[in-house]
């Protein structure tokens, strides 16, 4: 299967011909495929990783940054001296045990990387920072788009909420674009996640699956189109906007099963954990794209199936 196509998409390495990317959380999940979706229009891709994780030593141009130490932050800005930034780096795990590190890793760490591309001599083009769909709550609309007023139900969207107030206070200094991902997976998502776990236990042939609130539907992307987008928007001269990232389309927890069960070839026992149930889960969560679309011309969503049977053959 190959990735989307867009009547848009530029010239391979024309768009970032002599320019220099920074990605924040370069090894993370995202990170990886908006690098390689960089790297192919012709960017100079630079990168942070978390100080001491991962064996193997680091590129010239993957700097360790702990994102809450400011002095650090400002002095690898002032190295890479990016043209446009993407900063996926954050605490992505809506259950996250740890609170505290949420707030201070969403909110004061972003504020650390503002301050700095602030205050660097040549300024970036575009500075593109990763909210999460999850500030609509639980939204009782059909589709859910911009204008729709934030309703965060859990510490994770309060503090990605919170970090999309505190980058306004920069916005007459930086160019910044927030985007609002919907849920999105594919090959190399940590099972933590919801698809990759399903998709997990039919790679291998598990009869038995403990899952959650089986109601729930969510708006599932395949973040190569996630990459493409960001990579998109970067371009596109929106500065202080915001966009959703999205397909769409809501499909529910059974769909997924069926469909996994379609690729697999086998059925699989589901069985409710009450420990997986949350009591303030967002029930229906289906974005609409047409703002988005607007901004960076047409898309094509790859269908979750075909998503789910690159995950499986992976």
């Amino acid at each position: 299967m190959t990735a989307m196509v867009t009547e848009t998409s530029p010239a391979p390495g024309a768009e970032g011909q002599g320019k220099r990317a920074l990605i924040t959380g370069l090894h993370g999940f995202t990170g990886r495929y908006v690098a390689r979706e960089l790297a192919a229009c012709g960017y100079r891709v630079f990168g942070t990783v978390v100080p001491g994780h991962g064996d193997h030593p680091l590129d010239a141009d993957v700097f360790a940054v702990d994102l809450l130490d400011r002095a650090a932050v400002a002095a690898m800005v002032e190295q890479v001296q990016p043209d446009v930034v993407v900063h996926l780096a954050g605490i992505a795990f809506v259950a996250h045990a740890n609170a505290e590190l949420i707030y201070r890793v969403n909110i004061v760490g972003t504020r650390n990387l503002l301050e700095a591309l602030a205050a660097q001599r040549q300024q970036p083009s575009a500075v593109l920072l990763a909210s999460s769909a999850n500030v609509y709550g639980n939204a009782s609309v059909g589709q859910i788009d911009e204008s729709l007023a934030s309703a965060p139900a859990n510490d994770y969207a309060v503090s990605k909420l919170a970090m999309e107030h505190m980058a306004q206070l920069w916005s007459d200094k930086l160019p910044i674009i927030i985007v609002r991902p919907f849920n999105y997976t594919g090959v190399g998502q940590d099972e933590n996640f919801l698809l990759p776990k399903i998709v997990a236990h039919f790679r291998k042939a598990a009869p038995v699956i403990e899952l959650g609130n089986q109601a729930i539907a969510r708006d599932f992307s395949d973040v190569r189109m996630v990459a493409d987008s960001y990579r998109r928007l970067l371009v596109a001269n929106v500065a202080g906007q915001t966009f959703n990232i999205c397909s769409g389309q809501a499909h529910s927890l059974g769909e997924v099963i069926a469909l996994m069960e379609s690729i697999a070839g086998y059925q699989i026992e589901v069985r409710v954990n009450p420990a997986f149930v949350r009591a303030k889960d967002v029930l229906v969560l289906m974005g609409n794209n047409e703002k988005l679309r607007s901004a960076i011309g047409a898309m094509s969503p790859i269908p979750l199936a075909d998503t789910l049977r690159w995950m499986y053959q992976a």
